[in-house]
Order: structure tokens, then sequence, then C-alpha cells
């Protein structure tokens, strides 16, 4: 019987199956980096239902209340603490006491039982993050945070990937500021600290002693 393909449908063939194989792995990997950096993997820009609608915008744009007026452990511990009710009803035991958004809040008060939040920015288990020594070094809230004085309900403003966080651990110098502006919302590094950003983080890197730290050890421990 007469052959029906040349010898070199052979090569063609296999040619064919290891261009398919590649490609499906190619697409596989594109649709796995699109999937993971995707605001439905990341919750970037997500706001939490909460058990009282606190609005950020209120309190700290509208009433410019500081940051660490509710978080008072960021500044010396690793962890942005969650304000006891006790903080809420310094002020909401003589305004808007009657409210029925702020029942949640004054059953709290009254039966010693924590309000359950729901946490927003959810760093991994393995990840090892620091509050205090960000601070410490000039990091601002808003730089994470976002400006938070607008946000009705608070959402995740950054992806908080590994990308994310070695691109400040890398270029540090492009995101630090003066401590004394740590909580400032909508800080500009020329109106505020008189000089360019790049100037400005170059000497606070000597000033606070910040060293690129971009080791597995740093976040992983």
């Amino acid at each position: 019987m007469a052959q029906i393909f040349h010898y070199s449908a052979n090569n063609l063939s296999k040619l064919g199956i290891i261009v398919g194989l590649l490609s499906v792995a190619g697409l596989g990997g594109i649709l796995f980096e699109l999937g993971a950096d995707s605001s439905y993997a990341t919750r970037q820009g997500e706001a939490r239902e909460q058990p009282v609608p606190f609005s950020h915008t209120h309190h700290v744009g509208s009433m410019g209340i500081d940051c660490r007026y509710c978080h008072t452990s960021v500044e010396n511990s690793w962890f942005a603490n969650v304000p006891p009710t006790k903080t809420c009803m310094n002020c909401h035991s003589q305004i808007w006491v009657n409210s029925p958004t702020l029942e949640p809040v004054r059953a709290s008060y009254r039966t010693d039982q924590s309000i359950q939040w729901t946490k927003v920015h959810d760093l991994p288990d393995f990840v090892y993050f620091n509050h205090s020594i960000h601070i410490k070094k000039g990091v601002g809230c808003e730089t994470c945070h976002g400006r938070v004085d607008q946000m009705p309900l608070m959402y995740q403003q950054n992806s908080l990937e590994m990308r994310w966080c070695l691109n400040c651990h890398r270029n540090p110098q492009d995101y630090v500021r003066p401590r004394e502006f740590i909580t400032k919302m909508g800080y500009n590094p020329e109106t505020d600290a008189g000089a360019d950003q790049h100037t400005i983080g170059l000497r606070l890197m000597k000033e606070y002693h910040i060293q690129k730290l971009d080791t597995c050890y740093t976040c992983h421990r």
C-alpha cells in the first residue's frame, strides 16, 4: 500500500503537539496572573460590610480625629488595635444617643461584649508585619491604607501583594515622610515638608536609619 503521508509529517505532528502544550501552559499562566492580580482575588477596592457603618469620612475627614485616638497601639505595637466600645461612647454617650444605627455600639457597652468588626486589611498568617516600626521609619497611614478620610465605608486601597510591599522596601525614599506627618491625610512633601519627595526621602533614610530590606526573613519568620 502506498504511503499516504510524507515522513516529515511525523516531525510536524510532534511539533504541533509541543506547540499546543506550550500554548495551553502559557494561556494557563496568563489566566493565573490575571486572576491573582484581579480585585476579585485581592478584594482591592471592595467596601466591607460592618455591624455598624462607621464612616472614616465623617470622623477623620469632617471632624479631624487623629488615627491614633482610636488606634492607640499603632505606635508601640505590631498591630493597630480596633478601639474598645468605650472609645466610641466617649462621644456617643452625648451625641446620637438614640440613633438606631448605633444600637450595636450601645448594646456592646451595656453587655461588655465586643462588636464583631470585619477585618479589612487582612494579611496571610505567614506574613509578619509590624505597625510600630513602619511608623518609626516614617511610613504614613495613607501610604498603605489610602485616603481613609474620603472613605464613607472602609475598603482596601492597595493590593497588599508581596510585589507591592517590595516596591516600598526597595525604594523607601519614594514613600517615607517626616514623623510629624504620619497621620496627615493628603500629605504633600513640597507644601508640608518644604522639598520634593526624593530629597526628603534620601534625608530621612539617613536620619531614621532606614535600610532597603527585601530578604525573605524580613516578612516571613
